[in-house]
């Protein structure tokens, strides 16, 4: 049975009590327990859907952080039959120091839709808008893809902005990058915003690059699924025993993945919640009449894109979270 009904209308509502519980733990440099307080919060609502889930990208499993696991299965078990990818909360860090673009994240696709990693937790990736789409290319160097971006945008290489992780993995591209004379935004934490960010038309950001989480990859491109734009990428094994596991497990980590790829047919729903303040949405907000929340919701299929700004009864959130969720 096909995921018929806008199940991403009632996702948000597991994002948003995920934003709210990891919340209270923003700033008090514990992001263990902000991470758990999402995990909790988000299982918790996710029994009430009505749909027979399974977790197919638990976020968590690199950093032996608390997660909702590969496999479990989550719903209420009725129809329809999908796969869920789960990040409770992107930027543990950013919520732990109050950082800006904490999120609560969560991809919903038909059954079987969904890429596996596998044994591989990175993969290299690069994301932008519709406008540049054509011009993605792994393995064509980098400054040459931001002089290509740089002709299609009408300006100089020196008006073309990267985003990446701050890593020092990235070194020789951050080279390359000046070297072409292109701008960098470095981020700490939390490559899904800077996605977000990157394929949105008009946005200061022009292109995402680096060397991330797989799970951030295919949970990106549910989001770019719904949105528009591309994003490429390739597994990048972190050891010879990694690559070998991953070639025993039948995995080609040459082969180039699209969004397509990541995440196959038109039943894709995306929703999010800001838990910190940023550039994609705000965070969560206690005020003295309840406490808002500002989402994303959206549906590949219809092409929406929701914003939903939230109020909620911090009384009311106590019965339904962790005492600290309120």
């Amino acid at each position: 049975m096909r995921p018929d009904r806008n199940l991403a209308l009632e996702l948000v509502r597991v994002t948003e009590y995920a934003a709210l519980a990891a919340a209270r733990w923003v700033g008090l440099g514990d992001k263990e327990a902000a991470d758990q307080a999402a995990v909790d919060a988000m299982r918790l609502m996710l029994d009430s859907v009505h749909m027979d889930g399974t977790v197919v990208i638990g976020e968590g499993e690199k950093d032996e952080a608390p997660m909702l696991y590969n496999g479990e299965r989550i719903g209420d078990g009725s129809p329809p039959e999908v796969d869920i990818a789960v990040d409770p909360l992107e930027g543990t860090d950013l919520a732990a120091t109050g950082a800006p673009r904490a999120l609560a994240i969560i991809a919903l696709s038909a059954r079987g839709a969904m890429f596996d990693p596998g044994p591989c937790v990175y993969m290299e990736k690069m994301a932008t808008s519709s406008r540049f789409a054509d011009l993605l290319e792994l393995d064509r160097p980098l400054g040459e893809t931001l002089r290509l971006i740089a002709s299609e945008k009408g300006t100089d290489v020196r008006d073309v902005t990267v985003a990446m992780l701050d890593r020092p993995r990235h070194a020789e591209a951050v080279e390359e990058i000046r070297e072409a004379g292109g701008r960098i935004r470095f981020i700490p934490h939390g490559d899904v915003s800077a996605a977000l960010i990157a394929v949105t038309e008009d946005s200061p950001v022009d292109l995402l690059w680096g060397i991330g989480g797989t799970p951030e990859g295919v949970i990106t491109a549910a989001a770019i699924k719904c949105i528009g734009g591309q994003l490429l990428g390739r597994l990048w094994p972190r050891s010879d025993e990694e690559r070998q596991a991953a070639t025993d497990a039948g995995y080609d980590v040459s082969e180039i993945l699209d969004v397509n790829r990541l995440v196959a047919g038109e039943d894709v729903f995306f929703a999010a919640t800001g838990v910190t303040d940023g550039d994609v949405l705000q965070g969560v907000h206690y005020q003295p009449e309840g406490v808002t929340t500002e989402s994303f919701v959206m549906r590949t299929r219809s092409g929406t894109v929701r914003r939903v700004h939230a109020q909620h009864n911090r009384v009311k959130l106590r019965e339904i979270t962790a005492s600290r969720a309120g």
